[in-house]
């Protein structure tokens, strides 16, 4: 467990879980102690352990796919209540909510507010931490461009909509942290936007 971020009111912590190498993120209130973990990926006991330190209350998924959501039967069965998206909740054996568009969540005094991003699946679904240049983007965006859109349900064109008119419309420094692997920053990405189109992946 690293603790990725730290801030007057708020922590990030972050974890690398399963086979494919997934993040999964707390975002923690350090006023009341509450907690959310975003995409509850695999090594569910560990998770669990992660969820009792630090305060969690409840799980969000960015998407569906398997690998992002392997530990929820765990963590629905140790109490947590898990959120998808309505277009990705049928590759799921069970949850509790759906997510919605521009919904703000609160975690303790902390708010997450909710940004459709579908194209890599239908449903996929970004957060942003509000009042903190802070971006959970899930399988929607990478450092070097859009997640993959290969898989049923993935569409290129939609995902490049998606980042262009939802993410690339943050401030440059918003910190984008994704489902695998390193951190970038919007204004990192953004000047790619048109490579991407032009490649096509």
């Amino acid at each position: 467990m690293t603790l990725l971020l730290a801030d007057t009111g708020y922590e990030i912590h972050a974890v690398v879980v399963g086979p494919m190498d997934n993040n999964v993120f707390v975002v923690r209130c350090t006023v009341t102690g509450d907690a959310v973990l975003i995409d509850a990926a695999n090594e569910h006991e560990r998770l669990l352990e992660l969820c009792t330190a630090l305060g969690v209350r409840s799980v969000v998924e960015t998407h569906g796919h398997w690998d992002h959501v392997q530990a929820v039967p765990a963590v629905r069965d140790a109490g947590y209540h898990v959120a998808i998206t309505a277009a990705d909740a049928e590759m799921l054996e069970s949850y509790d909510e759906v997510l919605v568009d521009d919904e703000v969540l609160a975690v303790g005094r902390l708010r997450l507010r909710t940004i459709a991003t579908p194209g890599h699946t239908a449903g996929s679904m970004c957060f942003a931490l509000e009042g903190a240049p802070v971006l959970f983007s899930g399988d929607t965006l990478f450092p070097g461009g859009p997640g993959a859109t290969g898989f049923p349900g993935g569409d290129f064109p939609t995902i490049i909509e998606s980042i262009d008119r939802r993410l690339f419309t943050m401030p440059a420094e918003t910190l984008v942290l994704p489902g695998h692997g390193a951190w970038t920053t919007v204004g990192a990405e953004r000047p790619n936007l048109d490579e991407w189109v032009a490649r096509g992946w």
